[in-house]
């Protein structure tokens, strides 16, 4: 006999159905730099990057309130987007841990404001706007320069998990 549950939802149990519902939404992962005032540069992962506009061209992605790297990324003074290759789990692993040395072992290109070796696109912004998002805060950035390569396959996240991307094209 099947029993139904008359239990009342907690918001913890919402909350995690909600995100669980919202890791059906297939994304690719980039790594947010950016250089501090005194100390390693920033780096953090996210999985919640949008283009915005062409004309001018913004992008956006929002970063969570307790991300020990806010205050700086907030006062940062421009940041680069890097779109991770399938091949940087580990970087994405690696810049996705609160806390440790991120940076050791990687190098990155100040120069280039932060653009990481092997990513498949980076994209160098000023900040353009800041807005509240909930628990997250939503940057929008003005792209000032971006750089592709053509020969990679992204790294997304589905489901809770890294998967692969099938190249083949589907038909219309």
């Amino acid at each position: 006999m099947n029993q139904v549950s008359t239990a009342v939802p907690t918001q913890e149990d919402e909350a995690r159905q909600f995100r669980r519902t919202l890791a059906m939404f297939a994304t690719g992962v980039a790594v947010i730099t950016a250089p501090r005032a005194e100390g390693p540069p920033i780096g953090i992962t996210v999985a919640s990057f949008n283009s915005v506009s062409l004309a001018p061209p913004l992008i956006l992605f929002s970063v969570d309130r307790r991300c020990l790297s806010l205050e700086d990324l907030c006062a940062a003074g421009r940041y680069t987007v890097n779109v991770l290759d399938e091949s940087q789990r580990e970087t994405s692993n690696r810049f996705a841990a609160a806390r440790g040395n991120k940076w050791d072992g990687v190098s990155f290109d100040e120069a280039g404001i932060g653009r990481l070796p092997g990513a498949l696109a980076a994209f160098e912004c000023e900040p353009h706007a800041q807005h509240d998002g909930g628990d997250h805060v939503i940057f929008v950035g003005r792209v000032v320069r971006h750089t592709a390569r053509h020969d990679g396959r992204p790294l997304i996240f589905f489901g809770g998990q890294y998967r692969s991307l099938d190249t083949t094209p589907v038909a219309a």
